[in-house]
């Protein structure tokens, strides 16, 4: 039995570049989304009050969320897949 061509090429290419954490996650969920969930939120709320305290009381928790979603949870991830091919 031989493998067909299409599937063998799939596989270097998965070798060569491995999947990121973001190829594991819905539409919802990647970089581009969580970027443009986080400026609506925090422009938006400035253009429905008009208030800096109002701001500042949405942005820090959604800078908190987008930071933790696209700069520690990647880490961490790839830090436990690195981990787990020590094992």
């Amino acid at each position: 039995m031989t493998i067909p061509d299409e599937t063998i090429q799939q596989m270097k290419i998965q070798e060569t570049n491995p999947p990121t954490v973001w190829s594991y996650k819905p539409w919802w969920c990647q970089p581009w989304s969580i970027l443009l969930t986080g400026c609506c939120l925090i422009i938006g709320s400035w253009m429905l009050f008009q208030r800096i305290w109002v701001v500042t009381i949405v942005a820090i928790p959604v800078l908190i969320w987008m930071g933790f979603f696209l700069l520690v949870y990647p880490r961490l991830i790839k830090d436990e897949e690195i981990g787990e091919d020590e094992i």
